[in-house]
């Protein structure tokens, strides 16, 4: 049996070689070839090519490197027809993976979605596209689920890749000691970081005029990010006021462990902080001209996974906007995680959150407490063994139901202020 499978970016080549070790743990005669990074191949899967090294966003970054993606979806399809796998699986990295998509079913392989792109979220218009080039959904998140199979998908709820790594030791009490871990987490993008990073900063600085005794640490994908980062702080050592900023490459489970609270771009990082139950505020700046255009696009009332998560009713137009407003308006009293979708700067609004949890061990003990709810429904590990138990059936052929197998998770009500 042979297995292709296509991860784009390093949060899905980690998930990936997770479900690699899953398979071949039931079948180690199984081949796993395909598109990734070093994570797949440490774990048995033989790389085509490093498509992690093009993890890029925006338009115009994209359209610079097409060349490069052409060539790889070619290697890919030479792949196919050289050595036809069993089944396709796609993990996240929708803008590419759809043209894999295609080239896949042209020769007759059945394509899964692991990881499935967020269209319930800022795409449904989509939906029609997935029908007609995905065989299966191996769906992450319960309102996914639903709303997959709502739109006519074959969709298995298997969970969240990220509840399979160990799970940090909860917080079932305030910050502790004389020195509070204040965590930085600018993204895993360079663009992230260049839009973000300056207003965490920003955010620390506050903190730290009001609990002086914090210690501030930003977490970095890898060391090319830390040199970025590092440059940056020593340019804004006039805005950091004596305030020692630290940096760590490719540490950020342990700093999440060891956090007290944490400011965030968003992204899936949001569902390690909250398995490790860490306070958290989450950020994210756009352009004025973004920001309108997801106004009238965005179909999720909240752009963090966690507060999704713990929604009552997550899916849902935002009402769009045709002026980008230029004051940061306070948080959603419903998010656990405040966050701040953002044209200007909202560090003033962030350290507030902050600083609170950090002074009132009452407030923190209430974000824990709704993390510790949250967590207990959907947190739960074995999302790459569910995922490899769907693939190989697929793989050998037969057909699993609208809902695939039983899943363990259960529906939980909405999450109480």
């Amino acid at each position: 049996m042979r297995v292709f499978l296509s991860a784009g970016e390093p949060s899905g080549d980690h998930h990936a070689a997770l479900l690699v070790r899953a398979i071949k743990e039931r079948h180690p005669d199984v081949e796993c070839v395909g598109l990734g990074g070093p994570c797949m191949a440490a774990e048995g899967c033989v790389l085509l090519a490093d498509l992690t090294q093009l993890a890029i966003m925006w338009f115009l970054r994209v359209v610079l490197s097409i060349h490069r993606f052409v060539e790889l979806v070619r290697r890919a399809e030479r792949s196919f027809v050289d050595h036809k796998p069993d089944v396709c699986v796609l993990i996240d990295f929708p803008g590419f993976h759809w043209w894999l998509a295609w080239r896949a079913k042209r020769h007759g392989i059945p394509v899964v979605f692991y990881c499935p792109p967020q269209i319930w979220a800022w795409a449904s218009w989509r939906i029609g596209k997935m029908r007609r080039l995905i065989d299966h959904v191996l769906s992450a998140l319960p309102f996914e689920h639903d709303w997959f199979v709502a739109n006519g998908m074959h969709s298995t709820l298997v969970g969240h890749p990220f509840f399979d790594a160990p799970i940090a030791a909860r917080r079932t009490g305030p910050p502790c000691g004389s020195a509070p871990l204040v965590l930085l987490l600018p993204g895993s993008r360079g663009q992230e970081i260049e839009m973000n990073l300056s207003s965490l900063l920003k955010s620390a600085a506050a903190i730290h005029a009001k609990v002086p005794q914090m210690r501030c640490v930003v977490g970095a994908l890898h060391e090319r990010h830390a040199r970025v980062i590092r440059s940056k702080i020593d340019a804004s050592t006039g805005t950091l006021r004596g305030l020692c900023v630290e940096v760590e490459a490719g540490s950020t489970r342990r700093l999440i462990r060891d956090a007290d609270s944490a400011i965030a771009v968003s992204g899936s990082v949001s569902l390690e902080l909250l398995a490790a139950r860490v306070p958290a505020v989450i950020v994210y700046r756009v352009g004025s001209f973004s920001y309108i255009v997801q106004s009238w696009f965005r179909h999720a009332r909240f752009i963090t996974l966690v507060n999704l998560l713990a929604a009552s009713n997550p899916i849902g137009p935002v009402r769009g906007v045709w002026r980008a407003p230029k004051e940061v308006a306070p948080a959603d009293p419903e998010a656990i995680y405040p966050e701040y979708l953002a044209v200007g700067d909202p560090s003033q609004r962030v350290s507030q959150h902050i600083i609170e949890w950090l002074t009132d061990p009452c407030a923190h003990q209430h974000v824990v407490q709704r993390l510790d709810l949250v967590a207990s429904e959907v947190g739960q590990g074995g999302s790459a063994v569910r995922a490899a138990v769907a693939v190989l059936a697929i793989a050998a052929g037969s057909r699993l139901g609208m809902r695939g197998p039983a899943s363990p998770f259960t529906r939980h009500p909405a999450n109480a202020a």
